[in-house]
């Protein structure tokens, strides 16, 4: 392996403890969305079925919690934020999993102020490469980068 690929690998957030936070919590909203399972119950079982000893599995389990709680808690505040910056599209017709991702972000917008605009949206990117489609990407861009602008954040 040369160098420019060891960077290119390293520089990848799938290692980093806050993009692992952020693909559990999209997991754990799949099951609360899919199954119905109220979230509380949804973290319990997850987090026993993916226990971990690394370092930081404390960090990430209690970020990917604060999201995926936070996006039930706050659902009826985001979804019109995202219906608002889409053209002809409801919610209920998307993909479950650009549906989720577009709630974590625009989530990470209300409430995450600490976290930049451009990495949210880049993380919401890197989750939709891994749980979605290469359409899904360009839509999901399109959208949180209108919600960027509409929220004035970088």
């Amino acid at each position: 392996m040369n160098v420019d690929a060891e960077h290119s690998e390293a520089s990848r957030p799938s290692g980093q403890p806050r993009h692992r936070s952020r693909e559990a919590a999209a997991q754990m909203l799949y099951q609360w969305e899919v199954g119905r399972i109220p979230i509380a119950q949804v973290g319990e079982q997850f987090w026993v079925q993916t226990a971990s000893d690394s370092p930081d599995a404390d960090d990430v389990r209690g970020f990917a919690t604060r999201l995926a709680e936070g996006v039930v808690a706050h659902v009826q505040e985001i979804d019109p934020i995202i219906t608002d910056a889409t053209d002809h599209w409801r919610l209920e017709r998307m993909q479950v999993m650009d549906r989720i991702i577009l709630r974590l972000a625009v989530y990470e917008f209300l409430f995450e102020p600490e976290t930049p605009g451009k990495v949210i949206i880049n993380e919401a990117l890197e989750l939709a490469r891994t749980f979605s489609t290469d359409d899904s990407v360009r839509f999901i861009n399109g959208i949180l980068d209108a919600i960027r602008r509409t929220r004035a954040r970088e």
